[in-house]
């Protein structure tokens, strides 16, 4: 596996600071334009979209000295988000860094817009994988991030606690294309945890179960995702405990709120553990997420987050313990042997010792 040049990695580190400084605070679109407008021998200022169709709006006097500020303000905006489309140009041609496909990008940046992650809502699953080849510093294979869906969770004490809301989010993806739809959860049909569209693109949104197993068969209210409930899962709430931030390479750069990689590593191989046999495509692309992780954070020398995040998972009992057992054994043999020499000499150079833990099968 090899690291980007340093000098790449510099440019997303300042891909990442400049969007998640941003505070596009505005009321309108940067998919539009301020156009000066003569009428009677006075400029009026009017503000003009082309999408999802034309139309123009009265903003006020050319001679406004604070509308004249604001068209200005929003100037520098726009110029921002030129540059960082550049960013993201190189990044992508130069380094062979990943950006989703665009409707991915699309779904993932109206949910963004709408304040899915300033809710502390957590983008997971393979979009989220994406987004560690520039964070990390790695070249990460190409196969390993194609993906038909967009997986969001949120603790639920956080939805209830922020005293705050999206719009309605099925509003937000029908602006992106208007054949999504919401899916009555199985169980309980007045809620929605998943959106699908016409060409069965799916949204789904999670969130940690740490009660009763009578709990995963319902969904759960969630106050802060716009009428979405969301679907409880065991193991979840190891993985998006203290996430990161990070940047999705789509335009000028999605900020969202990603889990750390070593959780990521960690918590693909007790899911792969936990896959049904006749879900076996998706446990190798689990186990094959988790291997490639695994290598980059011992490339990075990012040794000591994943020992402590493997440790954290193996101290939680012995569910925990056997998923990740049966994960480890799951690996092709290749990929088995790489992953117990990192995960032994992690937990070496960490002094962790690991009750009942050994990186070879007896």
């Amino acid at each position: 596996m090899k690291s980007i040049d340093l000098a790449y990695r510099t440019l997303y580190a300042e891909l990442v600071q400049r969007g998640l400084d941003a505070s596009f605070e505005t009321d309108f679109s940067t998919a539009g334009n301020f156009v000066r407008v003569p009428v009677k021998g006075r400029d009026y200022w009017y503000f003009e979209e082309t999408r999802p169709e034309k139309s123009r709006r009265y903003v006020g006097p050319a001679e406004n000295p604070e509308i004249a500020k604001r068209v200005a303000a929003f100037r520098q905006i726009k110029d921002d988000l030129r540059s960082r489309r550049k960013l993201i140009s190189t990044l992508t041609r130069d380094t062979g860094l990943a950006a989703p496909d665009p409707f991915t990008g699309d779904v993932v940046e109206a949910l963004e817009k709408a304040g899915l992650f300033r809710l502390r809502a957590v983008l997971i699953g393979t979009v989220a994988f994406q987004t560690y080849a520039g964070y990390l510093g790695v070249k990460l294979p190409g196969a390993a991030l194609q993906t038909g869906d967009a997986d969001f969770a949120q603790f639920h004490s956080v939805s209830a606690e922020v005293d705050d809301s999206m719009p309605p989010t099925i509003e937000v993806l029908k602006a992106i294309d208007p054949t999504f739809r919401q899916i009555p959860h199985r169980a309980d049909a007045a809620r929605t945890t998943q959106f699908e569209n016409a060409s069965r693109y799916r949204i789904e949104f999670l969130t940690p179960n740490r009660g009763s197993d009578d709990h995963a068969d319902h969904a759960s209210p969630m106050p802060a995702l716009g009428g979405a409930s969301a679907q409880p899962l065991r193991f979840l709430d190891f993985l998006i405990r203290e996430p990161v931030r990070t940047v999705l390479l789509h335009r000028s750069g999605v900020p969202v709120l990603v889990p750390p990689p070593e959780r990521f590593a960690v918590h693909k191989l007790i899911v792969a553990a936990r896959r049904e046999r006749s879900a076996a495509a998706k446990r190798e692309k689990d186990l094959h997420q988790a291997g490639l992780l695994v290598e980059a954070l011992d490339v990075t020398r990012r040794r000591d987050d994943l020992a402590h995040a493997f440790a954290e998972a193996w101290e939680r009992g012995d569910a925990w313990r056997e998923a990740l057992r049966i994960g480890l054994q799951l690996l092709q043999p290749d990929r088995r042997e790489m992953v117990d020499l990192i995960l032994g000499k992690t937990l070496d150079e960490a002094q962790i010792d690991l009750e009942g833990f050994t990186t070879r099968p007896k």
